[in-house]
């Protein structure tokens, strides 16, 4: 069970965001990521939690951030309430897309494991429903994933694998490389591995 933290900061002038506590596991029906986020004050700011099905698709997303917070679920495509503190502002989602992504490296690995690309298949096109922070508003994005390259590594443990993606957004044609390591993000735009302290597992 990989646990650690990851630091995000803005991709492009790198000012420090938050810190992203982390656990996952593989069980018996899919995969599962629990996180919370901290300010750089070290104030709890959010939360993510992510239960995914053997197939990769999402089924039961919950997201807190400020003072919102997502339901979702892969359901008639991807289906989701999001909510305000108190409840009184309540506005229901559903859009014909594959999965959820967002700001978390979670939804990294949850596009992986959905796609399950090999190095020698074509970009493979997904739609995803991004809630943005910080306050979690769904935008539709398109986007084109390639697993361009994966390398084996000897370590004190057991072999790693290390896959590399190339993720280009379809509406901009911005195209950025995402690093990964069975469950667990080794570098990304926004993203780098701070802690880790158990070996990442090995995606079936």
């Amino acid at each position: 069970m990989p646990r650690g933290r990851y630091s995000l900061h803005d991709p492009h002038d790198h000012t420090p965001v938050a810190e992203e506590h982390f656990q996952c596991a593989p069980g018996p029906t899919g995969w599962r990521y629990v996180s919370r986020l901290t300010d750089p004050s070290g104030s709890q700011t959010g939360s993510v939690d992510l239960a995914l099905d053997e197939l990769g698709r999402p089924i039961r997303l919950e997201l807190h951030a400020a003072d919102w917070q997502v339901r979702g679920a892969a359901i008639d495509g991807v289906t989701w309430v999001r909510t305000d503190s108190t409840g009184t502002h309540a506005t229901e989602g559903n859009v014909r897309a594959h999965a959820f992504t967002g700001t978390s490296p979670a939804f990294l690995i949850a596009t992986a494991r959905l796609l399950r690309l090999t190095p020698s298949a074509a970009a493979t096109r997904v739609r995803l429903v991004a809630f943005t922070d910080p306050v979690l508003a769904p935008r539709t994005v398109d986007q084109s994933w390639a697993l361009v390259n994966s390398e084996t590594h000897a370590t004190d443990n057991a072999p790693l694998t290390v896959d590399e993606y190339q993720v280009t957004a379809l509406d901009t044609g911005e195209q950025h490389v995402v690093h990964i390591a069975g469950d667990v993000v080794l570098a990304a735009p926004g993203i780098e591995l701070e802690d880790l302290e158990s070996p990442p597992s090995t995606c079936a």
